[in-house]
């Protein structure tokens, strides 16, 4: 009877300790994966995420709270930007748990904000409320640690066919960088555009991968040695010139 119990154990602990790890990371998307869908308030009306947008790329943020310092930056440089996003076929949406109320009224005092110097800033990108926490429990924004009510700092990229396509986490306390939030954004462009890959500390313009050959003589078959836009430092990385 013990030998049985003993047997029984060593199989059922494994599967809870999967089953529950599975459960764990339901409603966390993925790279790869649809965006969450949802329907909420925000600066701009009902917003329905994301057909509305369905034909771009999207950036989703999601913040902790409204009238925060961090947050308030944050807002405030992703308006002084909002023209680079445009330019790159990218539409801003920001969540966070506070009601749309909340949100107008902090729209319009940092709309009288002087954000480094310069004159008044208008935020044209929606500020989406989440006040029962059903789009910040979709995408993972909750982490019990650090809060169990505020959303984490996210980032999301989301391609025109809805596939999150880059994810970035940021603790309450920590501003995000917006330049390298954009830079990855281009990048994945690039990649889509010219199907290359982009090495470390890539920049726009830069010389490029081409995708990973297995063997010597495939790469040949991918590159002529004899082309000026290509070079290599060895058979597995072989770069096509930038258009710097």
């Amino acid at each position: 009877m013990r030998k049985t119990i003993l047997i029984a154990t060593f199989i059922i602990l494994p599967v809870a300790y999967i089953w529950a790890q599975g459960k764990s990371t339901a409603g966390f998307p993925m790279i790869g994966e649809d965006a969450p869908a949802f329907t909420a308030e925000s600066t701009a009306g009902t917003l329905t995420f994301p057909e509305d947008f369905t034909s771009n790329w999207k950036i989703l943020f999601s913040h902790p709270a409204d009238f925060t310092p961090v947050c308030t930056s944050e807002i405030l440089e992703l308006a002084a930007t909002q023209s680079h996003f445009d330019k790159l076929g990218t539409r801003i949406v920001v969540v966070s748990v506070d009601n749309v109320q909340n949100h107008i009224q902090w729209k319009k005092s940092m709309e009288t904000l002087r954000y480094k110097g310069q004159e008044p800033l208008k935020i044209e990108f929606p500020l989406v409320s989440d006040p029962n926490l059903f789009i910040s429990r979709e995408y993972g924004m909750i982490h019990p640690y650090s809060s169990t009510t505020k959303d984490v700092r996210g980032v999301f990229i989301i391609d025109p066919k809805n596939k999150i396509r880059a994810i970035f986490y940021y603790p309450m306390n920590i501003g995000r960088n917006m330049a390298e939030i954009e830079r990855t954004l281009v990048a994945l462009q690039t990649s889509d555009k010219e199907h290359v890959l982009t090495p470390a500390n890539w920049e726009p313009g830069g010389d490029v991968l081409i995708p990973y050959s297995k063997s010597n003589t495939e790469a040949e078959k991918v590159v002529s040695e004899n082309d000026p836009d290509y070079y290599q430092l060895t058979w597995y990385m072989r770069y096509k010139k930038g258009n710097k």
